[in-house]
């Protein structure tokens, strides 16, 4: 206490805080005359950590406080990312007796003196680098104090930590005033007073911070003001700081003290989400939340602000807006007064609920007995006990029968905190009144939030039913009665399966998809003729608004603002169709801003479209296609696409691409996500082949067949593109790749059906004239097979063991699933660790446009699921 006297008597050190009575009361006269101006006039900004991490950053934020217009601006900052909590760990090593303490505050300085060798000169440099000097030799003698003691005491500790936001706010004065803005620099220890209180929480004393803020600005007047956060004084001029979340919470006193327009707390996200993005994909910024859903939301642990931080502008309705640094066209989230508006009629298609939020690490402690049920007290005894050993109660539940007691506590408190109890009602235990203090661990709390749940029937009931379908047991429930919040307790596993469940039901209920439909030919033209059959249906049924916001070939395309009618959608490309250009198509779908979530369905085979699959995944566009080129391209591409994919929020659909309709690439991927093991693919996957060689029998000649399945319609106008076998090594490509395997379609063996004189003939109409010709050795194959009882079928396979694939013309004997095919089915067996005596079978119409175009729609449909259609 020496050394904190004799640091308090230096009256040049940024630190004189403790013994210093402050400002000369000779100026109370003057300050009669002087008031402080406050109101609109004033704009709150609290910039924090990251976003003045580096020089760069600090001058980016100097940029935003010059661009705001308003009359007078306050400013409080954090201190440079990650310095918080360097100094703290100053301060363990130092208690902890570690030398290397002396090393980690070089690095302290070194961090701020580079900083601000990059910033400031002149003047303004050599000042900041003195002070800088100043304050570390201080802090080393301080740090040598607690390293001669072992311990540091709350003041000390307060003290050095505060230096962070002291050091920032300079800085950062200094950085504006460069620009030319008149700016001061507050060290709000000398402003803010607050009293300590016994829950490691501060209560801020108003009158004395206002009356101190009066002369603090009649000595320093300023339309631009860089405070520090984070740091304040007790009554008897003590440094402290105001804990956890400091700096947003000085920006909200100081919002409350100048009577601001506004406080905007600028971080590194876009704004309040409806759920945590990280565990919901399809989690969206709120544009307003109230206080209280905000309170409410912040306390069930999403990252908004403390509760505590809303208290102070609460009392004046001053707005907080939440935005990002990083993202300045993002509008943010602003918290504040709910307008009549809101509450009554412009809100009412909306979700009752703004939000989710989930704590986990939570224990459920249940006390229960017949002897609890009219027994005044016990509720008291039971949370008395809890308060004993210090435990933080997040929930509490309790039925009207009196018969049981049950609270949610953080799972690190529930032992100390059921010992207590066990030890507290030993008797009532004894003498059977109570049966049980049982503690379930392993849960976690989902609290669901919103305003307007008060005035909405049935948001119980939903949002049970939606927990119940996804087959998640609910361990207690809590609402108060002024309905803004219901609070659940689920399994800790259950948890983020939950919050989506709940998502999915209320926040994205009515999913709405904007869709640009690429490829009205043959496939196309069919999957727009089941939209349009099944739109009425999706929508009353299933809350699902598929909206055809353009139409495109090669040449022509329909674009509308609101949705193409379907029911005329070919007369309408003759009538309306203007000429195709794919950057204004993609603009004008992805443009609109009433729909969020746009899907662009490919139904081309053309490389060039499937080129632009990385673009438009970047720009947040779902992709569905039954076009083959992308995934079965270059692998570097592949690879770079399948990489965003996972990186983004949107999605790429393509069960298409494989089997049509058939559920191939759903079924790999199933196997691989439940842990099963790929050992082999093999099926015939070409329906036009599959038909050939059904048909391909006892005296046929191949040229017949060949020609037969041209006139049905089975193969290209050009049979020699089925014949190749290019498609279905294709396809044997894609299933190597979902199968992990790194593959290249040049690396796969295929066996061309197409004789070799015949693969350069000018036209389809002279190369079926010649196939004749070449029967013979077809014949033969079939000759050969058909005597040892077998049938030729033509295959693919990926062999995931030898890691290859290969396309041939294989024989099977007449009792294998290969022979058994009719028409132009496809059939395709899984052999893997599970499967391995018996391959799983996937088997039918794998060709023709109703299937094709039923596969793409149900990719549709399972994007709506995604993006949170109610199942």
């Amino acid at each position: 206490m020496g050394y904190v006297c004799q640091w308090g008597r230096r009256k040049s050190s940024n630190m004189q805080l403790i013994s210093a009575s402050v400002m000369d009361v000779s100026l109370d006269k003057s300050m009669e005359k002087v008031q402080l101006p406050k109101g609109d006039n004033w704009s709150v900004h609290k910039f924090g950590g990251t976003c003045v991490g580096t020089s760069e950053r600090i001058k980016n934020v100097a940029e935003i406080i010059v661009k705001d217009d308003s009359e007078r601006k306050l400013v409080v900052v954090s201190a440079m990312s990650k310095v918080t909590d360097m100094m703290y760990d100053l301060i363990y090593k130092a208690q902890s007796r570690d030398d290397s303490y002396i090393s980690a505050v070089d690095a302290v300085l070194e961090k701020h003196r580079l900083t601000a060798l990059d910033l400031l000169d002149g003047d303004d440099l050599a000042s900041f680098l003195s002070r800088l000097h100043h304050d570390i030799n201080e802090i080393k003698e301080m740090l040598r104090a607690i390293y001669i003691a072992g311990h540091a005491s709350e003041l000390f500790s307060d003290i050095i930590v505060g230096h962070g936001e002291l050091w920032s706010a300079q800085m950062l004065s200094s950085v504006v005033r460069k620009k030319g803005i008149d700016c001061k620099w507050m060290d709000t220890r000398d402003v803010l007073i607050v009293n300590p209180t016994s829950a490691n929480q501060v209560d801020p004393d108003f009158v004395e911070s206002e009356m101190r803020l009066e002369k603090w600005f009649f000595q320093n007047p300023s339309k631009t003001i860089v405070a520090t956060g984070f740091i304040a004084s007790t009554p008897q001029n003590i440094p402290t700081t105001l804990k956890r979340d400091g700096s947003d919470f000085s920006a909200a006193i100081m919002g409350a003290l100048f009577r601001a327009r506004q406080v905007t707390i600028w971080t590194d996200v876009d704004g309040v989400y409806s759920a945590d993005p990280r565990k919901v994909a399809e989690a969206v910024i709120l544009n307003q939340l109230s206080y209280q859903e905000a309170w409410e939301m912040s306390y069930f642990g999403a990252n908004v602000l403390h509760p505590r931080t809303i208290i102070p502008v609460m009392q004046y309705g001053i707005p907080i807006v939440i935005r990002n640094i990083f993202n300045l066209s993002a509008p943010g989230t602003m918290i504040c007064r709910p307008s009549v508006d809101e509450n009554e009629g412009n809100q009412r298609l909306e979700s009752p609920v703004k939000g989710f939020a989930t704590i986990d690490n939570v224990a459920l402690i249940n006390v229960e007995g017949t002897g609890m049920a009219g027994v005044p007290g016990t509720a008291s005894a039971i949370f008395s006990a809890v308060k004993d050993v210090g435990a933080n109660v997040i929930m509490i539940s309790q039925a009207s029968s009196e018969h049981s007691v049950c609270f949610a506590v953080p799972e690190k408190e529930v032992e100390a905190v059921a010992e207590a109890l066990q030890s507290r009602f030993r008797q009532a235990l004894d003498a059977g009144r109570l049966s049980q203090v049982a503690v379930v661990p392993n849960c976690s709390i989902l609290a669901t939030v919103g305003q307007r749940m008060a005035s909405t029937p049935g948001v119980s009931a939903s949002l049970f039913s939606a927990l119940a379908k996804a087959n998640i047991n609910i361990r207690a429930i809590a609402q108060g009665c002024s309905e803004y919040n219901i609070t659940v307790v689920v399994k800790r596993e259950d948890c983020i399966r939950a919050l989506k469940a709940v998502h999915s039901r209320f926040y994205l209920s009515r999913t709405t998809i904007a869709m640009g439909i690429i490829g009205p030919g043959l496939i196309g033209g069919t999957l727009l003729d089941q939209l349009r059959d099944q739109a009425a249906v999706l929508k009353e049924d299933f809350n699902i608004d598929l909206r055809v916001m353009g139409i495109t070939g090669s040449r022509t395309m329909l674009l509308s603002d609101s949705g193409i009618d379907l029911s005329r959608w070919r007369e309408l490309i003759k009538e309306k169709g203007e000429v195709g250009d794919m950057h204004k198509f993609v603009n004008h779908v992805h443009g609109n801003h009433f729909i969020p979530n746009t899907a662009l369905v490919d139904c081309t085979a053309d490389s060039n479209v499937a080129s632009h699959y990385h673009e438009w995944l970047r720009k947040g566009i779902h992709v569905i296609t039954p076009n083959k080129k992308a995934n079965s391209g270059p692998l570097d591409q592949y690879l770079k696409l399948r990489a965003l994919q996972r990186q983004s929020y949107t999605h790429y659909f393509y069960e298409a691409t494989v089997g049509a309709g058939l559920p191939i690439i759903s079924t790999l991927r199933g196997l691989l996500e439940t842990g099963d093991k790929i050992l082999r693919i093999e099926g015939i996957f070409s329906g036009t082949l599959s038909y050939i060689f059904n048909n391909f029998k006892g005296t046929r000649r191949f040229s017949e067949v060949v020609m037969e399945a041209k006139q049905a319609g089975y193969t290209e106008p050009d049979p020699r593109d089925d014949l190749s076998g290019t498609d279905v090594a294709r396809k044997v490509i894609i299933l190597a790749r979902e199968s992990g395997l790194k593959l290249e379609l040049a690396d796969t063996p295929v066996q061309s059906l197409v004789p070799e004189p015949l693969r350069a003939t000018a036209s389809a109409d002279e190369f079926m004239q010649q196939l004749p010709q070449y029967d013979e050795d077809l014949a033969k194959q079939l000759q050969d097979a058909e005597d040892a009882g077998e049938v030729l079928r033509y295959v693919g396979v990926v062999d995931v063991v030898n890691k290859k694939g290969l396309v041939e013309l294989r024989r099977y004997k007449n009792d294998h699933p290969f022979a058994q095919l009719s028409g132009s089915d496809n059939i395709i067996a899984f052999t893997t660790a599970r499967y391995k005596n018996q391959p799983l079978i996937v088997r039918g119409p794998g060709a023709g446009a109703q299937v094709t175009a039923g596969g793409i729609f149900s990719d549709v449909l399972r994007l709506a699921s995604y993006l949170g259609a109610p199942s």
